[in-house]
C-alpha cells in the first residue's frame, strides 16, 4: 500500500468509536490519529505554511500497523479502516492532458460512443493525428499551426482543442466528500457498456493556489457516454463511488516534490474475476502541459477554492486491446481488480461494480460537521 514509509504522508480512516473519520499519518510503520481542535480536518493541514513539519511533530495515539489497518474492509463501521485522504477539498480533473489519450477521445467523439466504429477509426485517422501532435507544447504557435492543418484536413474536434489549445480541460469529477479511498469498491453507472480505469496523479492544492502534496487517482470514465457527447461529461464522470483517491497524501517535504510528480511512472494492472488480466503504463513526463500549469488554470482570481482543492492529472493510459469481441477494445466488468502504483506514491487497489451496486454515499458535509462538532473539535 505504502512503498516509502520515510514519507511524509496525511490521511483518513473511520474511527468506530467517534462515528466518525480521524486524520492519520504514518510512524514507524503504524497509523497514528493526530486528529486535533488545531487540524481536525485534512484540508486544515494542507493550508498550513509548513505541512510536512505539522504532521512530523504533531502528537499522536496509535492505532495500528499498517498492515492491520490497510486489510480491514471499507464501509466496515465497526472496524478502523482507510478513508479517501481528503475531506472538504473540492475534487476537480483535468482531461486530454495526453497526446496519445487524445486521440483516443477524438475517436470517441468520432465513433459516438460506438466501440464497433472505434477501430476502423483508429485505423484511418489515430496514426496521422497521433504523429501531429508529437512533442507539440500546448498553446504554442506550433499547436495553433497543427490546429489550423487538422481543420484543413477535417479532423479537428473538440478533444484535440483542449488538448493542444491555449486552455486546458478541468471539470469537475466529484462532489466534496463524494470520493472513495484504498480497497473500496468503484462504480460504473449501469448504462454504460464502454468504459475503463484511468491512473492519474492528483495533486492537493491549497486554497492560495499552493501545491502541498501528491497521491493516486482511478478517473473512472465512461467511454460510450462520453463519446455521445461531451455535454454528457457530467454523467460519464460523476456517479457514485465513481472517482477513487489514496491510498494518503505525500506532503512535499525532503526527498518528495514537485519534481517527483513529473517524473512519475504510473502502472495499471486490471485482473478479472474471468482470468483477464492487463497491464498499461502512463508517464508523467509525456504529459503536454506542466503540473503547475493546470493548477493556475484551475485557481485564481477566475475561480477560488477556499478549501483547496484535489486535482486529478489526466492519463496517458487509454486501452485498445480487445477484451472480448475483436473490434470493440476493453471494457470494464463487475469484480474487475484495478491496482494503480507507483514508486513513491504507493498503491491504490479498488474493485470495480456497478455504481447502483456501491454502498451509497450518505455522510455529507452537514454529518461531518456534526460529528466535528459533537467530538469538541469545531
Amino acid at each position: 500500500m505504502i512503498d516509502d514509509q520515510n514519507g511524509v504522508w496525511l490521511g483518513r480512516v473511520w474511527l468506530p468509536e467517534a462515528e466518525g473519520p480521524a486524520v492519520v499519518t504514518l510512524r514507524g510503520g503504524a497509523v497514528y490519529d493526530i486528529t486535533s481542535p488545531v487540524a481536525p480536518l485534512v484540508r486544515d493541514i494542507c493550508e498550513m505554511e509548513a505541512p510536512a513539519d505539522y504532521v512530523r511533530d504533531a502528537p499522536g495515539f496509535r492505532l495500528g500497523t499498517l498492515e492491520e489497518v490497510a486489510a480491514a474492509t471499507p464501509g466496515d463501521m465497526e472496524s478502523i479502516h482507510f478513508l479517501s485522504p481528503c475531506d472538504l477539498q473540492a475534487i476537480k480533473a483535468c482531461g486530454v492532458t495526453f497526446a496519445r489519450s487524445m486521440v483516443e477521445r477524438v475517436i470517441e467523439e468520432k465513433a459516438a460512443g460506438d466501440p464497433k466504429q472505434a477501430e476502423a477509426i483508429r485505423a484511418r485517422i489515430g496514426t496521422a493525428i497521433g504523429d501531429s501532435l508529437k512533442n507539440i507544447e500546448a498553446g504554442s504557435e506550433a499547436a495553433a499551426a497543427v490546429k489550423q492543418a487538422l481543420i484543413g484536413e477535417g479532423l479537428w474536434s473538440q478533444y484535440l482543442e483542449v488538448g493542444i489549445g491555449p486552455d486546458a480541460e478541468v471539470f469537475s469529477k466529484a462532489q466534496v466528500l463524494s470520493s472513495v479511498g484504498p480497497g473500496a469498491e468503484v462504480g460504473l453507472h449501469p448504462v454504460s457498456s464502454w468504459n475503463n480505469p484511468e491512473p492519474e496523479v492528483v495533486l492537493a492544492v491549497s486554497s492560495a493556489g499552493r501545491i502541498v502534496g501528491a497521491t493516486l487517482g482511478n478517473d473512472v470514465n465512461l467511454r460510450d457516454v462520453e463519446g455521445r457527447s461531451a455535454l454528457l461529461l457530467g454523467k460519464a464522470k460523476d456517479n457514485n463511488a465513481s472517482a477513487a483517491i489514496g491510498p494518503m497524501i505525500r506532503l512535499f517535504a525532503d526527498g518528495f516534490s514537485l519534481d517527483d510528480v513529473r517524473r512519475a511512472e504510473l502502472t495499471l494492472t486490471v485482473t478479472g474475476e474471468d482470468g483477464y488480466t492487463m497491464t498499461g503504463h502512463s508517464s508523467m513526463s509525456e504529459i503536454s502541459r506542466d503540473p503547475a500549469v493546470l493548477v493556475s488554470q484551475t485557481i485564481g482570481r477566475h475561480h477560488q477554492y477556499p478549501d483547496g482543492f484535489m486535482l486529478y492529472l489526466g492519463t496517458l493510459f487509454a486501452p485498445t486491446e480487445d477484451r472480448d469481441v475483436p473490434g470493440e477494445g476493453f471494457t470494464h466488468k463487475p469484480g474487475d481488480r484495478v491496482v494503480i502504483s507507483a514508486p513513491g506514491f504507493g498503491r491504490l487497489e479498488n474493485t470495480v461494480r456497478l455504481s447502483t451496486e456501491c454502498p451509497p454515499w450518505t455522510f455529507g458535509v452537514r454529518a461531518l460537521m456534526s460529528n466535528l462538532a459533537a467530538r469538541g473539535l469545531v
